[in-house]
């Protein structure tokens, strides 16, 4: 009996002591990124940004991701760097771009624009992706059977404003035009996405409707202007190319007086007369939080559905309005100089 007692109170030493352990060891070790430790839920982490190419709409959702995912991951005491790269406009660079990412281990990647989308879903499967500025995530990635979700490591964001309101603003403003030129740049497969939308919407619309599409900006001069002899209004879609050779289609469509309808803001701003346009800096925030939903709370980005801005406003270029004899009717605002 003795012997048993012995052996019992031995045995409820070791537990004690081994209890004891373990809650020391549990006290002292660090949290891992993403759980909380003591003030913050938030960890260190690494972002890499792949921009297709410079300009005002691109530049609106790079920011407004960054602002977005700094404010919400310093909120819980963490940090965020960026590496951001501008891939020119050359798909090419964008591999480059990515592969880079892919070899120094960012935690996260925000492609920009189509393209980077496409180069960073060949470049990974494991690190997480987010897309911005991405018209048609079923026609970017390949996706033939499209429900809202990837079902990989890809999701993000689209600026698709909704083209049966853009057809519409069209009508509105030139309901006595007769022909309508689509232009847009072929390399650029959601522009194509868009053109084939929109066109039978115009078409219902009484409108007669060409395709004028550009390989590139060496020939976006002379396709616009092949646009402007044929057509009463030209249509341009949220269309990167375009978005950076604004100045040389307002060369050639003010002089001939051939307004222009377009997809965004940014091109609207440098030789349209009015959009339907989303807010990109707030199409970037929502990316951002997307972001942090995924490196801080854990979230898997293949059953996270793609989501799109929530605002579209119509507005009008005051300056090409009044060269070209136009008013905008109630309803539209100025896009600010």
């Amino acid at each position: 009996m003795k012997k048993k007692l012995l052996a019992a109170l031995l045995a409820g030493v070791m537990a004690v002591g081994l209890t004891a352990c373990g809650g020391n060891t549990s006290t002292d070790a660090p949290a891992a990124d993403g759980e909380a430790n003591g003030d913050s839920a938030a960890g260190s982490y690494t972002v890499g940004v792949c921009q297709l190419v410079q300009h005002a709409a691109l530049d609106a959702a790079t920011q407004g991701f960054q602002d977005k995912l700094t404010e919400l991951i310093e909120a819980d005491g963490g940090t965020v760097t960026f590496d951001v790269k501008n891939a020119s406009g050359e798909s090419a660079n964008c591999a480059s771009i990515i592969n880079g990412f892919v070899s120094s281990g960012v935690d996260l990647i925000l492609a920009n624009a189509t393209a980077s989308l496409q180069a960073a879903q060949a470049g990974t499967t494991d690190i997480p992706i987010l897309g911005t500025a991405v018209t048609d995530y079923g026609t970017a990635l390949g996706i033939d059977d499209w429900t809202g979700t990837t079902g990989t490591n890809i999701s993000g964001t689209a600026d698709l404003a909704p083209l049966d309101q853009q057809a519409a603003m069209l009508n509105e403003l030139f309901p006595d035009a007769k022909t309508v030129g689509l232009l847009y740049c072929s390399a650029e497969p959601n522009s194509k996405y868009q053109i084939d939308t929109i066109k039978p919407m115009l078409e219902e619309k009484g409108y007669t409707c060409e395709e004028f599409a550009f390989a590139d900006s060496n020939d976006v001069a002379s396709v616009t202007t092949s646009a402007c002899a044929a057509s009463d209004v030209i249509y341009i879609p949220t269309d990167n190319t375009a978005a950076s050779c604004t100045e040389a289609i307002r060369n050639v469509v003010v002089p001939a007086k051939t307004p222009v309808v377009a997809g965004e803001q940014g091109i609207c701003s440098g030789c349209g007369v009015a959009t339907l346009s989303i807010d990109y800096h707030q199409l970037g925030e929502v990316t951002g939080e997307m972001a942090y939903n995924i490196l801080v709370k854990g979230e898997d980005p293949a059953t996270m559905e793609i989501k799109y801005a929530p605002d579209t406003t119509k507005m009008y270029n005051a300056d090409i309005c009044q060269e070209l004899g136009i008013t905008p009717p109630d309803g539209y605002t100025a896009i600010e100089a």
